[in-house]
């Protein structure tokens, strides 16, 4: 059985320095789970579908 992710939270606006030359930056971060968490929800859904 997988795990079921949790919807990540977007960063605090003091998380990110704004400068741009983070790397990675806490965005980069927030979006990569967020697309895990998106294609998760979107595999569930599709199951229970069929």
């Amino acid at each position: 059985m997988t795990k079921l992710l949790e919807k990540p939270y977007p960063p605090a606006d003091d998380d990110c320095c704004g400068g741009g030359s983070c790397c990675p930056c806490v965005w980069d971060n927030y979006y990569a789970e967020l697309q895990k968490w998106r294609i998760q929800q979107a595999d569930i859904k599709q199951q229970a579908e069929s």
